[in-house]
């Protein structure tokens, strides 16, 4: 058993699939912070257009 621990222990097979595996989940976060950020613009945008909308429909 001690050499099944010290095996896993000093081999690398994994490391790889374990760094992307982090840089993934770091773009994924990243990712869903800055379209939860981006929101508030979007809603604003809408917002501005619709009223635009309006009022063009009311002048005609």
């Amino acid at each position: 058993m001690q050499q099944l621990l010290w095996k896993f222990w000093r081999e690398e097979d994994g490391q790889d699939l374990i760094e992307y595996t982090l840089l993934i989940t770091f773009i994924a976060l990243a990712t869903a912070a800055l379209v939860g950020s981006g929101q508030n613009a979007i809603r604003a945008i809408w917002t501005t257009s619709n009223s635009h909308i309006i009022a063009a429909n009311s002048a005609s």
